[in-house]
């Protein structure tokens, strides 16, 4: 990215700027000498620095001269934006017991409010149980401890959060590095079934689903919990029994979730070699709204799909024929997006701009769908990430992956997506904010920053000028990102002086 300096122009509004890389939130103040310096003329220039000043060499950057329209906002985001999501594979590594940590807790509280989308690729895999204790595992290992200790914390390790009243655990370090171990050999196996297209069932118990609601109703999280929509029966009809003993449980419980059907439907036939078109998803959605409807606690909750994987040509074809025929059965519109694969291996790949670009892309050909058969309907980015595959290690786990989820953030908000779920909040792999040690990464600081400091209300920037010698500012213009907002207004120690706008 190239060294700029910039000057900000101001339409019709008193107020100061905090600029920074690729987000420009503003905060509304009654003084107006910053802005009246620059709105005073129509096209502003730069004055050299008398001699002995602190700009030497400045002319030799380039000057980037931006118009930021505070007056009306184009548009105002959900207050949830920026929400998380985490794997099913959590139960089957073994993570899920420690979700009560109290450290965890605190970091996923940090994001709040937000949804958590509990889904992924084995989201079509999960079976519930409706049992409290399945059946113990004994003899010597780290798994014997590991399998009992979720008991023995029940009893003995369990504090109150009484902020919340919440079930949080200070895990043993002994417990820590056994589960660590566990699930690095858990997540070979993982990797093994997502080679093979051979995946195993998972099992999802009533004390796991209360672990898991525990976790987000602790974090002020709304959980969203995906359903297995490969759960069929043998004309290719969805099965339903799993999901009504699920439901009756949860209603029991007074757990307050949204809902889903599935994960990446357009992707089955590759994935297990059985298709659902989307005349039959469609249907199944319809279902399950139905079954919404029949247990009283959730005759009103929020159903979420198709979830659809990234537009190209069959997940297209799959969500314009399902939005035809299920557009009204579903709250948002959602779909994924994951920028690279597991071959990259170099950080340059991660600052490509026509890499930046190919969300924009996307959303533009998922919104035409949805505007054509769901016009009003928002439009979510439900499973986003710098990588697929787990990641790639050592980058999309660093602050070169930040580049992307920095312009993820910009661009979604500009282009008007609603919601965007970030993949993955904690668990294996390379593309969470949360390492398994239970410390943040770098884009868990940027997400938090975001949180605080990014308001809802987004405005238009435009790049009015750029000064360069010896060459003209094409390549600088294509390659600058720049995205403002309204500063969060509740992080403002004072609201006198905030006006209508920022």
């Amino acid at each position: 990215m190239p060294r700029a300096g910039a000057l900000l122009r101001a339409h019709a509004g008193p107020s100061w700027w905090w600029l920074a890389f690729l987000l420009l939130p503003v905060i509304s103040s009654s003084s107006s000498s910053t802005s009246s310096s620059y709105s005073s003329s129509s096209s502003p220039t730069y004055q050299r620095a008398a001699a002995g000043g602190t700009r030497t060499g400045f002319l030799g950057r380039t000057l980037v001269l931006l118009d930021v329209n505070t007056r009306t906002p184009t548009r105002v985001l959900n207050d949830n934006f920026l929400s998380l999501q985490l794997d099913p594979s959590i139960i089957s590594d073994g993570w899920l017991a420690f979700l009560s940590s109290k450290r965890l807790v605190t970091l996923a509280r940090g994001l709040s409010p937000a949804f958590l989308r509990f889904g992924g690729k084995r989201t079509d895999f999960l079976q519930f149980n409706n049992h409290k204790n399945l059946a113990k595992y004994r003899g010597p290992g780290p798994d014997y401890y590991l399998k009992n200790y979720d008991d023995d914390i029940v009893h003995s390790d369990i504090a109150m959060d009484k902020q919340n009243g919440c079930r949080v655990a200070n895990h043993p370090d002994m417990m820590l590095e056994l589960q660590r171990e566990k699930a690095a050999s858990t997540h070979l196996v993982l990797l093994k079934e997502q080679a093979s297209n051979i995946y195993s069932n998972v099992t999802i118990t009533a004390r796991s689903l209360d672990k898991l609601y525990n976790f987000a109703d602790c974090a002020g999280l709304h959980l969203i919990l995906g359903l297995n929509a490969l759960h069929r029966n043998p004309d290719n009809s969805w099965n339903t029994s799993s999901t009504l003993s699920l439901l009756k449980y949860s209603a029991g419980k007074k757990y307050n979730i949204s809902w889903e059907l599935g994960n990446e439907p357009n992707a089955y036939r590759s994935m297990v070699g059985r298709a659902v078109n989307s005349t039959q998803l469609a249907q199944d959605y319809a279902q399950l709204r139905t079954l919404l409807q029949s247990v009283r606690y959730y005759n009103r909750a929020h159903l979420y799909g198709p979830n659809s994987g990234r537009p190209r040509r069959n997940a297209i074809q799959l969500l314009d024929g399902f939005l035809k025929d299920a557009g009204s059965v579903i709250d948002a519109v959602t779909w994924q997006h994951y920028f690279q694969d597991g071959r990259v291996k170099k950080v340059e790949d991660f600052l490509k701009t026509r890499l930046l670009d190919t969300l924009r892309e996307q959303i533009t050909k998922v919104a035409k769908v949805a505007s054509t058969h769901a016009p009003g309907k928002k439009v979510w980015l439900g499973g986003l990430g710098p990588a697929w595959s787990g990641g790639i290690n050592n980058l999309s786990d660093t602050f070169a992956a930040a580049f992307l989820w920095a312009n993820t953030l910009g661009m979604a908000a500009v282009q008007g997506i609603d919601v965007v779920l970030r993949h993955s909040f904690f668990d294996y792999g390379y593309t969470h904010l949360v390492d398994q040690h239970f410390n943040p990464l770098p884009d868990y600081w940027f997400s938090l920053v975001f949180k605080r400091l990014v308001g809802p209300r987004v405005l238009a920037v435009r790049v009015a000028g750029l000064q360069r010698k010896p060459q003209t500012g094409r390549v600088i213009r294509d390659k600058l990102r720049i995205y403002a907002h309204c500063t969060s207004y509740s992080n403002i120690a004072s609201t006198s002086n905030i006006n209508n706008t920022c």
